[in-house]
């Protein structure tokens, strides 16, 4: 026994404190202590929205790679972002009609995909592996992707990050692009953690853009340098129609296997609706053949009985991540993309299955608000039915669609969710602010764009057309969920009569197919008055000179596919706006001192990773608390046992 007089009131003061501090961890939140950010160190750099972003692309011969690029092969450069320098990452060009689009349009203003890892597994910037610089083509506003991808966020949905940048080639300025976060490992790891599931990207039209660079790659008929977009007419394409193997040879962005190599498949063909065929994998190669993360015969198992369940309409919660695709298609339904799931032509989504759980993630929103058809009859537009979004096919066509409206209970979700996301976003006036801030931001970029695709005066006019579009847009989603408006296409086939009137709205001016605007002579007639003084100087400081820079490799040239260090292949892939209307525009921000940062990424720049992850050692997660009130508990419990018998 102890002899000690005060040794009751010393456990009750050591169980007293230990209660304390497993408290204190265990409810942080509560008491105001702040929680480790989950977001990691790029969504805050890069993808910083309050600026236009700043990058460079040093290459020895830009020359030779742009005149080869629509081969779609990687080729060694340097970057710098804000200032900060990569050395030794791999670029393509990328897009499907829109590569073959710039050259008819007679510039070099291609869209690219850089990937931070492509010749060094260890690399990335601030844990972001792929980024995609977007070149605006056929959407007028600058903004039609982003905004969308805003959207889809607002809606609750998961979607790509992205933010103006102002792009430079070898210290000349190039034009104002739009940067997106490759929908790859590290969106996957942002979006849904470690332990993040896999990825598939379905396509049913194969006119570029990820096929196959091998020799015995098939490309069927389609040759990029023959395609006229201007000649290009969608209803000409039949939806229904499924391509030979050996003309729709689909191929990854970057090489993954998945258990053998399958070609086939084509614009319209069942697994890229998602329609169960059978149980046989190879049954789904523009699924299977365009994952984007390592597939196992398990995961090719588990993907075909959800789609079987999903077909079937059973289980459906078993199957489909319920609240994430009703809130996909919330936003997706809004900004009316019919090159999309919901078209004739079957692309543009992304595929994730996670524990047999399928959803989709949102992709090339360049042709939404109507632009893809080139349709003129912008009433119909603005009161397209919500609840008979497909265009170019049936509901039925379109399982990952079709189960919302098959059930009263998913049908009463999908509205209450849109009402939300009317509410939240436009009738706060959310939506106003953002267009307004973003077109504020971005004027005087667009101004002195040197490859811009139209004209400053066609920018301003589909910027306010855009806005209307919008705004309309919402008075008739929340008219035809009020019931005012009929939202089947079979009831507003009946009476069209309480419509939200759109007849002045040239929905055209936003870029479409066909570019929108002016033509091409006419936009580059405009741009050769343009005065020396709104052209962009170009960035005299950018180092000219690295051919010698130890990191490059001397061999890979043009055409090289991105090795990692053991040589394998990379894995893939309306009117002017009045005064008051916008508020006046700032002007650009001035260049500014680059700050290289030597031996990168060896040195200055965070180890690759995600910063949550590198940032472990540091950070105590949620477990690890508890799993230490847990110890001192038990150490105090201990230590009154000790004493008690002394």
């Amino acid at each position: 026994m102890s002899t000690h007089k005060h040794i009751d009131k010393i456990c009750c003061i050591v169980l007293v404190l230990t209660l304390i501090v497993t408290i204190l961890f265990m409810n942080g939140e509560i008491l105001g202590i702040q929680k480790a950010s989950a977001a990691p160190a790029y969504e805050a750099k890069l993808f910083d929205t309050s600026k236009v972003h700043k990058i460079e692309i040093i290459m020895d011969d830009w020359d030779s790679f742009i005149e080869t690029c629509t081969n779609e092969e990687y080729s060694p450069c340097s970057v710098i972002i804000d200032n900060e320098a990569y050395k030794n990452v791999a670029i393509r060009a990328k897009g499907n009609t829109s590569l073959s689009s710039v050259r008819s349009y007679g510039n070099d203003r291609y869209s690219f995909k850089i990937e931070f890892d492509g010749y060094d597994n260890s690399k990335s910037y601030y844990g972001l592996d792929k980024l995609c610089l977007n070149n605006v083509i056929q959407d007028n506003t600058y903004m039609k992707d982003h905004l969308a991808f805003t959207m889809m966020r607002e809606a609750g949905a998961v979607a790509p990050l992205s933010s103006f940048a102002e792009i430079y080639i070898n210290g000349e300025y190039f034009g104002l692009y739009l940067a997106v976060e490759g929908v790859e490992d590290a969106f996957l790891l942002r979006n849904y953690g470690k332990d993040y599931g896999e990825l598939y990207k379905p396509d049913g039209m194969n006119m570029g853009g990820g096929r196959d660079k091998s020799e015995n790659a098939k490309q069927g008929d389609f040759k990029p340098e023959n395609f006229n977009p201007g000649d290009f007419n969608p209803g000409d394409f039949n939806p229904e129609k499924t391509l030979t193997n050996a003309e729709n040879s689909e191929a990854k962005d970057k090489s993954r296997s998945f258990g053998g190599g399958m070609p086939g498949g084509g614009m319209g063909s069942s697994d890229v609706k998602l329609i169960y065929t059978d149980d046989n994998p190879e049954s789904y190669p523009n699924i299977f053949g365009s994952a984007k993360t390592d597939v196992s015969e398990n995961d090719q198992a588990r993907l075909i009985a959800s789609l079987k369940k999903l077909n079937e309409n059973t289980d459906i919660e078993s199957a489909v991540a319920v609240e994430d695709v009703i809130r996909y298609f919330v936003a997706h339904n809004f900004v009316l993309n019919f090159d999309s799931y919901t078209g004739s032509i079957i692309h543009n989504y992304y595929l994730h299955e996670k524990n047999g759980k399928l959803s989709m993630i949102p992709w090339d929103y360049n042709l939404a608000f109507g632009s893809f058809q080139s349709r003129s009859d912008a009433t119909a537009l603005i009161n397209y039915p919500i609840d008979s979004p497909i265009s170019g096919g049936t509901m039925e066509s379109r399982p990952m669609l079709a189960w919302i409206f098959e059930s009263e209970e998913y049908t009463n979700l999908y509205h209450k969710i849109f009402r939300e996301f009317i509410t939240n976003y436009f009738d706060s006036g959310k939506f106003e602010e953002m267009i307004t801030s973003t077109y504020e931001l971005i004027a005087p970029y667009v101004e002195r764009d040197p490859s811009k695709f139209c004209t400053y005066e066609e920018f301003e006019t589909a910027v306010s057309v855009l806005k209307d579009f919008c705004l309309l847009r919402a008075e008739s989603v929340s008219g035809q969920l009020d019931g005012t408006i009929p939202s089947t296409s079979e009831a507003q086939a009946e009476d069209n009569s309480t419509f939200v009137s759109a007849e002045n709205l040239a929905i055209n001016t936003l870029g479409s197919m066909g570019f929108g605007g002016k033509n091409r002579d006419a936009v580059s007639a405009a741009k050769n008055e343009e005065s020396p003084e709104t052209k962009a100087p170009a960035s005299s400081d950018v180092p000219q000179d690295m051919s010698n820079n130890p990191d490059m490799p001397p061999t890979a040239g043009n055409g090289a596919r991105p090795q990692n260090n053991s040589g394998q292949t990379q894995k893939g892939d309306g009117a002017t706006p009045e005064n008051g209307n916008f508020p006046n525009r700032g002007a650009a921000p001035e260049g500014e001192n680059r700050n290289f940062r030597g031996g990168m990424p060896g040195g200055g720049m965070p180890p690759p990773g995600m910063q949550t992850e590198n940032q472990a050692e540091n950070q105590l997660s949620e477990t690890t608390l508890i799993l230490i009130s847990s110890i001192v508990l038990l150490l105090g419990l201990i230590f009154a046992f000790v004493y008690k018998r002394r």
